[in-house]
C-alpha cells in the first residue's frame, strides 16, 4: 500500500478505475441490501423524473481533474 500511495494522483485514479472495472465484471457476486435497493430505486425514479439533470461521467471526471 505504501508503494501505491507514492504514485501520482492520476496514476492512482487509473488503478482505481481498473479495479472498479474488475469488480463490475463480477457484479453478480456483490451483496445488495434492501437499503441499497431502496436507494437505487430512489435514484432511478429521480432520473426518470429529470433525465437531463445529471452530467456524463466524462464531464464530471474532467471537472475533477481540473480541480473544479
Amino acid at each position: 500500500m505504501e508503494e501505491l500511495l507514492k504514485l501520482d494522483v492520476e496514476t492512482r485514479l487509473q488503478i482505481v478505475e481498473q479495479l472498479w472495472d474488475s469488480i463490475v465484471d463480477r457484479e453478480h457476486e456483490l451483496p445488495v441490501t434492501m437499503e441499497d435497493r431502496d436507494e437505487l430505486d430512489r435514484r432511478l425514479a429521480a432520473y426518470h423524473r429529470e433525465p437531463d439533470a445529471g452530467a456524463p461521467w466524462s464531464e464530471v471526471r474532467a471537472r475533477v481533474f481540473r480541480g473544479e
